[in-house]
């Protein structure tokens, strides 16, 4: 009797404690619901001042406190370990690529669109951003964007070279910054293409699904139903991947120590004038303004490929974390975030926006920054952008890729198929294992 008493304990024991990291079973709640409000944003010094004063304005509107903290650096790791300990910030907002892991996780609860107060305003392209693989909904949207091309102006006017349209003009151009001094310094230090290679993150596979796409190819293929199969070794991938792989390898036109920069490392070699053409979001045209001088590089819809023009677009979503103690006020946050007032307070963001393309459809974009260039934002957004696909967790799909074009670009193999295939592989035990292949 003892004997099963305690094998039945040791059982209950361990189902409690898969229970407690399982992705149905939210975290039990361990916070005090008299202390403010807990928020979490990924965000670097600058964005997050902007941040402080619209949770000042929510305050001064609802009476609801807030502790903010804003993260930059090991932001993931931060929120594994509040997880591990079961006290997980109240809310999160970050990118929707975090979506797919903190569902699988269970450290984000459900969204019903028709209980949020002005979730009827959201744009249903912005409700995509907070879609799980199942069709339901954790994550509200505050923000939305698309990746765009910037380029020194005053380096491509002296060489005499045209705004590029194509991937051809695109390379000339990479290759005329590269060899040609552009900056006229009579020195060999300039670089046609600034890449944030880290595969931290997967930030390798976030920059160059954009060139996957136009050249036609795919990491994932969606096959309908919810389900995909791999597309990364496909003849249009590979030959995608090759053009890169000679950008690095035999144009050497990219900037050196490409990759194992991240993102927050890349931006200041732009500014300083090392690199000359660099795909990104459009946050950083607040702040290269300043550093660089709005007369000195232009913003630009990416050249077209064989496919045409396709480029990464997400977002951040506002994610309402499990085993709160404030429900009532997180859906609170969330609404007050989603309003065109908070959404116009984030879009003027100096010097970066934290909602780079609003939201709320009542929201003009032309009216709130009154600059053609976010006008070409939105225009790529609405015809060119696409999101990663909806697997249950896309995470691990883009750290392999990642990992595997940072080793052929280093290596710089004659051909990279043989390491596509190889990837390939991996990416199809991957979607087994997710359930989620053909």
């Amino acid at each position: 009797m003892r004997r099963r008493t305690a094998a039945t304990l040791a059982t209950l024991s361990v189902a409690a404690l898969l229970a407690g990291c399982g992705s149905s079973n939210a975290p039990a709640s361990t916070k005090d619901p008299n202390k403010p409000l807990e928020v979490w944003t990924r965000s670097t010094e600058a964005t997050a001042k902007v941040y402080e004063k619209i949770f000042k304005s929510f305050t001064d509107s609802t009476g609801v406190k807030v502790d903010y903290k804003p993260i930059f650096n090991d932001f993931d790791k931060q929120v594994q370990q509040r997880a591990a300990s079961k006290d997980l910030p109240d809310v999160v907002i970050t990118d929707t690529g975090s979506l797919g892991n903190f569902v699988k996780q269970g450290w984000t609860t459900e969204i019903k669109r028709e209980d949020i107060a002005g979730g009827g305003d959201i744009v249903d392209r912005a409700w995509n951003n907070g879609k799980g693989a199942d069709d339901k909904y954790y994550g509200i949207p505050y923000s939305t964007q698309a990746m765009v091309t910037l380029i020194r102006k005053d380096w491509r006017e002296k060489l005499g070279k045209p705004i590029p349209t194509t991937w051809d003009e695109l390379d000339d151009l990479a290759r005329a910054f590269t060899k040609n001094d552009p900056d006229g310094n009579g020195q060999n230090d300039t670089y046609g293409m600034l890449v944030p290679g880290t595969v931290d993150r997967g930030y390798l596979a976030w920059w160059a699904a954009s060139y996957i796409w136009q050249g036609g190819g795919d990491i994932l293929e969606q096959e309908g139903g919810g389900k995909f199969s791999v597309g990364i070794d496909s003849p249009e991938s590979t030959k995608a991947v090759e053009r890169l792989r000679k950008l690095f390898c035999e144009d050497k036109v990219m900037q050196p120590g490409s990759l194992t920069l991240s993102t927050n490392d890349a931006h200041p070699l732009f500014e300083s004038g090392k690199s000359g053409i660099y795909l990104t979001g459009p946050y950083m045209i607040g702040r290269f303004d300043k550093s660089v001088g709005k007369d000195k590089y232009e913003v630009i819809a990416s050249p077209r490929g064989p496919a045409g023009a396709t480029v990464l677009g997400e977002g951040e979503d506002i994610y309402l974390m499990a085993g709160s103690a404030k429900t009532g006020d997180q859906k609170k946050l969330a609404e007050y975030l989603i309003t065109p007032e908070a959404q116009q307070a984030g879009m003027k963001g100096d010097p970066q926006p934290v909602v780079r393309l609003p939201v709320n459809k009542n929201v003009d974009v032309n009216a709130t920054y009154n600059d053609p260039r976010w006008a070409t934002v939105a225009g790529v957004y609405k015809s060119e952008a696409r999101p990663f696909p909806s697997v249950p967790n896309f995470t691990p799909f883009r750290q392999k890729t990642s990992e595997t074009l940072n080793s052929i670009f280093a290596k710089c193999p004659a051909d990279s198929s043989a390491e596509l295939k190889t990837l390939a592989e991996a990416l199809k035990k991957e979607l087994e294992n997710q359930k989620a292949s053909q």
